[in-house]
């Protein structure tokens, strides 16, 4: 073990107070968080042993032995306690919360409590089983089971967040009648549900009783009250609310006058907008120029342009108009169907100096799109591009649908692909565009390709999607596509989110599953997601105004002040979210977790913590990372298992193991039960070169199996890869036996067995095995002779890889993008450049579009061959054009200039790595470092070491 490790090991011990005794006092405050949060067991007895055995008995759903007969025989105390920790832990199978919650009721000993009550209401409720919650509450009432203030919290929320109005109401009468004075959470319910609902006349009585009993809502309730009352017209109390943040909240005035203008503008009470800027005025109220913006916003939306460009006028004799205020009006005559004075507006803010918003140029694409001026649209997205405005989602999205409504799909493809080069994750609207133009123009097998596309990235394909394309091809009596869709919604809809086992297994679905994704079976779907992103109850406005304060500075004092003047509310979601993208500003993401943490009416939660440890170990700072969980314990916030998982995939992906499976024993040991990505991360961690551990990564890859959790195919690859690198072929046979059982093709386990045997050289075996599955041999052809050209070709039988190319061509079976590569990528070893850019060449005629690897491949054959010139042009090809050079384009480009001498260029190219958002590893900053020496270069060697310095202190959390 290397000192590093060792110092991690010592420092993992020891805690982050830097001794051991400190630790211990940790660990103990731990326990006690953890018996507190997790069992509540106050009393002292550890009922986590019962609650664990009897939850994997309910949640089984065993078909051969029916639940209630398990239990029966289960020999463990069945008390209101345990009960209630069992249910706790059913929320997302309420059917079998309740079968639990009627067979314990039925025995003779035990009785229901109100804490048991409540949870089951609280699982109807969110299954939306209204009929459910009242048979719940009757049956409270029959047993004389005293209501508490949380079960008609309860009651109250289930109600309201239903929009269940009279029934909340008539739950706040009884709860009253029933002589349980409703606290301020109560209030707050009722009165969120009442502004959803648009109740003003009735939340503002509500508001009123809530003001006599010296209660008070928070900031966004406020908002969100005040907004209700000028929806009605009761401007009066508009300005009561506001006059009440200000007293009771100490709000500044200055915000809660922005809140009002707001609130008006949104309601379409323009009139009274007006009247309260002309107040301010005579009040000698600075007007900032978000009044002013939220001002032509409501006029716009009213459909008042041109008094909206009046005030845009007065804006610009003060010097406050920009591209976002152009873009408002814009908007405004868009919605007016004027895409002329529209277009002369655009045309006029540029000549003006002012950059158009990305969200101006998506509208002003889409409506281009949408009067068939597709060359228009297209210049406008190129223009776009040229003056550095970055595109979101939604202006990918539009020029995705503009190529694909001229029958352009391929170019549609290119851009939508680009999303990912620039960092931007596809959503499930993106998506959706996608499918509803491609059905349009009748092209069904692109179709199936965007839904492998959302099946790689785990993204639900909705009920609605399916209706939409089957509803459009029953118009145009499309019969076998219909059928391939159903056949697909009825494969998809046998692997739920909680990725439990199919309920059949037909042979012609099994085939269908590997025709429509040899890349990512359906049949292997894992809850893996960490740390997904939340649903945005954010304003994206807030989102990129911190990103771009926490990236300005490297100076924390500096990004502090510009925080402190920033009029945001936090929550958890954007607080997640801001975290998530500053992946290669880590300190003053870090920085930014621990001053919001501070900030008055907000706090930390689980999820927020999640993410501060996922940021502090991607940038390799493993002590942070060590303080942030202790001091999520202390606080209380509930550790789960995707906290532990994280932790294990950060120790696990810089190859301490060791570690990772230390952290993988506490886990179990703080009675947190390890999940599917738990397995999958730490399986895949010790199945890699660095730090690798086969024997581990079977054991536990058997225990996970045990468990039920089904492994999806990057885990199934990597755990594949690894064994038959390491000769463990009988244990790989095993496994690849063992996945039939679990819901995967045959023909597809063993398409990944034989590529796991190609990747590790092992091509007689990979071919013994091709010979052996006889009848499925020629659809295997299709996913594996990629992999057996590739490791043919590696071994230097060149021939025989040559003949499986042309044996394939005659079956029908064209190469693909991965056999091309692999033929150029060999030529080009061998300096046989001409045969090479043949094969390039031939690539591209047949419509085989090449990817980033095989552009990398190129420019490593180029510098091999001494054509520097080629390989910098085929680099700024890449960057123009795209694909964008990933991390093996730099790395492999790197390493070849310092080989030849040209380590200068290679340290540009670390420059642009880091301007990229690509983090350069130890090695490239190695390589670049000696080769700079070696050259006589040790200026520039110097250089090197203070680049590699700066990125450490950008991502880690000096102090």
């Amino acid at each position: 073990m290397d000192a590093e490790v060792k110092e991690e090991h010592s420092n993992w011990t020891e805690g982050v107070c830097g001794n051991a005794e400190d630790a211990v006092v940790q660990e103990k405050d731990y326990v006690l968080a953890l018996e507190d949060a997790q069992l509540g067991n106050l009393g002292g007895n550890d009922v986590s042993p019962e609650v664990h055995k009897i939850t994997e008995i309910v949640r089984a759903e065993n078909g051969l032995v029916s639940m209630e007969e398990q239990l029966e025989k289960l020999s463990v105390r069945f008390d209101s306690e345990v009960v209630e920790k069992v249910l706790k832990r059913c929320f997302k199978v309420p059917h079998l919360a309740l079968r639990f919650f009627n067979w314990v009721n039925r025995r003779d000993e035990f009785r229901h409590t109100t804490k048991t009550y409540n949870t089951m209401l609280s699982i109807a409720g969110e299954a939306k089983e209204f009929q459910l919650v009242e048979k719940l509450v009757e049956e409270m009432e029959k047993n004389l089971c005293e209501k508490d203030i949380k079960t008609w919290t309860i009651i109250i929320s289930l109600y309201g967040n239903a929009k269940l109005i009279s029934k909340a109401l008539l739950a706040f009468e009884n709860m009253r009648k029933c002589g349980c004075e409703p606290d301020a959470q109560v209030y707050k319910k009722m009165i969120r549900a009442l502004c959803f609902a648009r109740k003003a006349d009735i939340v503002i009585e509500f508001y009123k009783e809530m003001d006599q009993k010296d209660m008070v809502l928070d900031v966004g309730l406020y908002k969100m009250l005040m907004d209700c009352m000028a929806r009605s017209g009761d401007i009066a109390a508009v300005r009561s609310v506001a006059d009440d943040m200000m007293r009771v909240c100490q709000i500044p005035e200055h915000n809660v006058y922005g809140y009002v203008l707001k609130s008006l503008c949104i309601s379409g009470r323009i009139r009274e907008a007006l009247e309260w800027i002309r107040e301010l005025k005579s009040k000698d109220v600075t007007l900032d120029p978000e009044y002013f913006e939220t001002l032509v916003k409501g006029l716009c939306r009213a459909d008042r342009v041109a008094d909206a460009l009046e005030i845009v006028n007065i804006m610009k004799r003060r010097h406050l108009v920009d591209g976002k205020v152009y873009g408002i009006i814009i908007s405004g005559y868009l919605k007016r169907n004027d895409v002329s004075k529209a277009l002369d507006l655009f045309q006029s803010m540029k000549e003006a100096g002012h950059m158009p918003m990305t969200s101006t140029y998506t509208e002003l694409m889409q409506r281009l799109f949408r009067l068939d001026e597709y060359e228009k649209g297209c210049a406008l997205y190129n223009e776009m591009l040229e003056r550095g405005v970055k595109p979101d989602t939604v202006a990918i999205t539009a020029m995705v649908a503009g190529h694909v409504s001229q029958n352009r799909v391929s170019e549609a493809w290119k851009v939508f692909k680009s999303m990912e080069d620039r960092g931007i994750k596809p959503t499930w609207k993106s998506y959706s565009v996608f499918i509803k133009e491609l059905c349009k123009v009748s092209r069904i097998d692109e179709i199936f390709e965007v839904f492998n596309e959302m099946q790689a990235y785990k993204i639900d394909i909705r009920d609605e999607i399916f209706d939409w394309i089957l509803s459009y091809m029953e118009k145009k009596g499309e019969q076998d596509s219909i059928e391939k869709i159903k056949r697909m919604r009825r494969i998809y809809k046998l692997y739920p989110q909680e990725g439990e086992l199919p309920s059949t297994d037909a042979t012609g679905e099994q085939e269908l599953k590997l025709e429509l994704n040899s890349n990512q079976s359906v049949a292997v779907r894992m809850d893996c997601h960490l740390m997904e992103p939340p649903a945005k109850n954010y304003d994206e406005k807030d989102l990129h105004e911190i990103c771009r304060i926490l990236s300005t500075s490297t100076d924390w004092c500096l990004i502090q002040e510009a925080l402190e003047k920033c009029n945001i509310q936090f929550t958890p979601d954007l607080v997640v979210e801001i975290l998530r993208n500053c992946n290669m500003h880590g300190s003053a993401g870090l920085h930014f977790f621990s001053w919001a943490g501070k900030q008055s009416g907000y706090s930390h939660t689980t999820k927020t913590y999640n993410m501060a440890i996922k940021l502090a170990g991607r940038g390799k700072d493993f002590k942070h990372m060590r303080h942030l969980f202790y001091e999520m314990r202390r606080r209380g916030c509930s550790i789960t298992s995707d906290t532990w998982t994280i932790m294990i995939m950060q120790y696990g992906r810089t190859g301490m193991t060791e570690i990772a499976l230390k952290i993988f024993g506490e886990m179990k040991v703080n009675s947190c039960q390890p999940n599917g990505s738990s397995y999958k991360y730490l399986i895949i961690s010790l199945c890699r070169r660095k730090g690798r551990k086969a024997d581990e990564a079977i054991k536990i890859f058997e225990e996970m199996m045990r468990a039920g959790y089904i492994p999806d195919k990057e885990l199934v690859e990597a755990y594949l890869g690894c064994l038959c690198e390491v000769g463990r072929l009988l244990d790989a046979r095993r496994c690849t036996d063992s996945l039939r059982g679990v819901g995967f093709a045959i023909p597809l386990s063993h398409s990944l067995y034989i590529r796991a045997l190609c990747q590790a050289g092992r091509l007689d075996e990979a071919q013994a095995l091709v010979d052996e599955v006889g009848a499925e041999g020629s659809m295997l052809d299709k996913y594996t002779y990629g992999s057996l050209v590739h490791g043919l070709l590696r071994k230097g039988r060149v021939e025989e890889a040559l003949a499986k190319v042309d044996s394939l061509k005659q079956a029908g079976i064209p190469p693909t993008v991965h056999v091309y590569t692999s033929l150029m990528a060999h030529f080009m070893k061998d300096k046989q450049i001409e045969r090479a850019l043949e094969v390039f060449q031939k690539m591209q005629q047949e419509g085989c579009q090449p990817t980033v690897v095989t552009y990398t491949e190129l420019i490593r054959g180029y510098m091999n061959t001494g054509k520097v010139v080629d390989a910098w042009d085929i680099f700024r090809c890449m960057k123009l054009k795209g694909p964008l050079p990933d991390f093996k384009t730099y790395s492999i480009f790197i390493t070849s200039l310092c080989k030849i001498g040209r380590s200068e260029e290679a340290l540009q190219l670390i420059s642009e790595m880091i301007d990229s958002g690509i983090v350069p590893s130890t090695v490239n900053f190695r390589e670049v470092f000696y080769g700079l020496n070696r050259e006589g270069k040790q200026d520039l060697a110097c250089t090197v070491l203070q680049q590699k310095s700066a990125l450490r202190s950008k991502r880690k959390f000096l102090t």
